[in-house]
């Protein structure tokens, strides 16, 4: 089987919100799925609001990472999440 590389985008709901917090309780919820944070990366938007990109790697028999996006939307402080980028790893 392969693994599957997911990159997530997480919107803050405003830009005074830590980061930092949100990457660690999402990590319950990416460990939870069965999944490996991979990369974690900050993304300037505008207004001094910045994005959360989490790369994430997990085995594609796991599937869709919806349920996942749902949970990380329930975190304090988080305005949205959603799957930017989807791709396949063999190995």
């Amino acid at each position: 089987m392969g693994k599957v590389i997911v990159t997530l985008k997480i919107m803050p709901s405003s830009p005074e919100i830590d980061l930092a917090i949100i990457k660690e309780k999402a990590g319950h919820y990416i460990t939870k799925f069965g999944a490996r944070l991979g990369k974690d990366e900050i993304e300037p938007i505008a207004f001094g609001l910045k994005a959360l990109k989490l790369t994430i790697i997990f085995d594609e028999n796991k599937g869709s990472t919806d349920n996942l996006e749902e949970q990380l939307t329930t975190i304090k402080g988080v305005q949205s999440c959603e799957a930017i980028s989807v791709s396949r790893a063999l190995g």
